[in-house]
């Protein structure tokens, strides 16, 4: 039996996925959870609960299930805190999306914060959700960004990093895990290069939230984005979570109910955080899923699922390196994503063909078209692991690329 194999989850979980088969009840290898996660049952059931008998506002209602509804939605931001090492509840906004997260930082610290001729570190592999917002501000600030370079097997190069500080650094921000090669950031060593200058550290976290267990503290970034979907809840919810005195000094973003303390035409004071970053209604429904999601993967066991997504990406690259005519990506550890081509084979035309073999991966750009660019190809295959996938997964990948390179042979 396989490392992969002892280590694997999905033996004992497959089941609790009703999207992993098809519409005729065959197997479905699903290769493309980097870009969203199936949903347990647990997390369909709570959404349903939620939407339905338990349905209701929140936070201002005085009857009986607004009340149980708020303190539903509460729990849902405690459990996330708690999921993710926070010092308490009160660090921990509820936003759309990590995307929306980034949006949230960029408008609000970076707008208020970041001024002409300062310097702001990306990396050459982020996704460019932590690149266009970022954008935004040195256009409007008149500051300059800087591409932290990656190194020969497609990690962040720290050793370049530390060497771009200067004293007009204000904000590093980086992918805790590359959606495209899996490279692993050593998050600390990087908080310690930007707290070094007395930069920021921002850690798009989307990669990393359904694999590795999370410890803000050990970590020692000050901003951390991560998105629901991915992390087997449903869409339309993500997480910001920053330091409890950054987010008191940092001004609101949006306008509208819930986020004010008192508002009349002469003036309107704010509430504090995480209200004052959460205008209008709350995402209810989706926090309450969400927590149902985190509850499934924690008791799973966070270390248990990478060690599993790891030893999967492992062996593929194994197999994938002894085929003619395939390039990989990235580092040899990765975790849980394997990025490759295939020469003479565009990704789209090998995307096509799995698909008639019920293997799912994804083929393009991934939104990270600079990393393309670095990378000399218009678009890379994707495969990437979640805590359903298995060797079948892997073996029925393997089945469709022979075809695919039979039928362009």
């Amino acid at each position: 039996m396989s490392v992969a194999a002892t280590l694997s989850p999905a033996a004992d979980v497959r089941a609790d996925f009703p999207g992993m088969v098809t519409g005729d009840g065959a197997p479905w290898h699903y290769l493309d959870t980097a870009a969203t996660a199936q949903k347990p049952q647990a997390v369909i059931d709570a959404m349903t609960r939620a939407l339905g008998v338990d349905y209701a506002t929140v936070h201002r209602g005085v009857y009986g299930r607004s009340a149980q509804m708020t303190l539903g939605y509460e729990a849902a931001r405690r459990r996330v805190a708690e999921f993710i090492g926070a010092k308490g509840e009160d660090e921990v906004i509820f936003v759309r999306g990590a995307t929306e997260a980034i949006n949230l930082v960029a408008a609000s610290w970076g707008m208020a914060q970041i001024g002409e001729g300062d310097r702001i570190v990306l990396s050459m592999l982020e996704h460019h959700s932590n690149i266009v917002p970022w954008q935004m501000v040195a256009e409007r600030t008149g500051a300059q960004i800087d591409v932290c370079p990656l190194t020969e097997d497609g990690r962040i190069d720290l050793g370049a990093l530390e060497a771009m500080m200067t004293p007009r650094t204000r904000l590093v921000a980086l992918a805790h895990v590359s959606n495209v090669l899996g490279s692993v950031l050593d998050a600390r060593a990087a908080a310690d290069i930007a707290h070094s200058v007395g930069a920021k550290l921002l850690l798009d976290g989307c990669q990393a939230a359904p694999r590795m267990a999370l410890d803000m503290a050990a970590l020692g970034c000050d901003f951390y984005a991560l998105s629901g979907h991915k992390l087997y809840g449903p869409t339309g919810i993500g997480v910001l979570w920053a330091r409890e005195e950054i987010l008191g000094a940092m001004p609101p973003w949006q306008g509208g109910g819930a986020m004010i303390d008192r508002v009349t035409f002469e003036k309107t004071t704010y509430a504090p955080p995480p209200q004052r970053f959460e205008a209008g209604t709350p995402i209810i429904t989706e926090a309450i899923a969400l927590h149902a999601a985190i509850d499934y993967v924690a008791a799973l066991g966070p270390d248990r699922l990478l060690a599993h997504e790891a030893g999967l990406a492992r062996q593929l690259r194994d197999e994938l390196r002894a085929l003619n005519s395939v390039t990989l990506f990235g580092p040899e550890e990765s975790a849980g994503i394997v990025s490759f081509a295939i020469e003479g084979v565009h990704p789209h035309d090998l995307g096509t063909i799995l698909d008639e073999e019920n293997v799912a991966i994804r083929a393009g750009h991934h939104c990270a078209q600079p990393l393309m660019d670095h990378l000399g190809v218009p678009a890379t295959a994707r495969a990437s692991f979640g805590l359903y996938s298995d060797e079948n997964d892997i073996a029925a990948l393997l089945r469709g690329i022979e075809r695919t390179q039979r039928i362009f042979g």
